[in-house]
């Protein structure tokens, strides 16, 4: 489980994580025609590597960018309070199965959310409703049985 010290929140980090990935979505699809979806650019990039292709400079830059500014923000803000309760285990059993998810539904709540719902797309708003449903569902009977 993870958990957060709520007093010590405040909600401009989110907003500024919210116009970033704005802002990135939005380059990257008047810049190039490319949808920001995680699940597509990492799976276009293991497809390249896999075929003994380089993957595309965009795609290894997009990656980079986003493992790099992860790293940096927890160095320099920290979430205050933050832990996980939960086993690693866990973690990555619940990571493989979102992954799983993401290639099932042909992209991630990236794609579909950010990209699709901005483009008015209904597959993308059926796809954000199923992961959000199948979330909750999934949270609540996970910490239920757990905890």
């Amino acid at each position: 489980m993870f958990t957060i010290d709520w007093p010590a929140f405040t909600p401009y980090t989110a907003v500024a994580g919210g116009v970033l990935i704005g802002a990135a979505a939005g380059a990257l699809a008047l810049g190039g025609g490319k949808i920001a979806g995680i699940s597509g650019i990492l799976g276009g990039a293991l497809s390249d590597a896999l075929a003994a292709r380089r993957p595309a400079p965009w795609r290894l830059s997009f990656l980079i960018g986003v493992l790099v500014a992860s790293v940096l923000w927890a160095i320099a803000l920290p979430i205050p309070g933050a832990q996980f309760e939960a086993p690693w285990s866990l973690l990555l059993v619940g990571g493989l199965l979102v992954g799983v998810g993401a290639r099932l539904s042909s992209g991630c709540a990236s794609g579909h959310g950010v990209c699709g719902l901005a483009r008015l797309s209904r597959r993308s708003l059926a796809a954000v409703a199923t992961f959000l449903s199948t979330g909750i569902v999934t949270a609540v009977s996970v910490h239920a049985l757990l905890y």
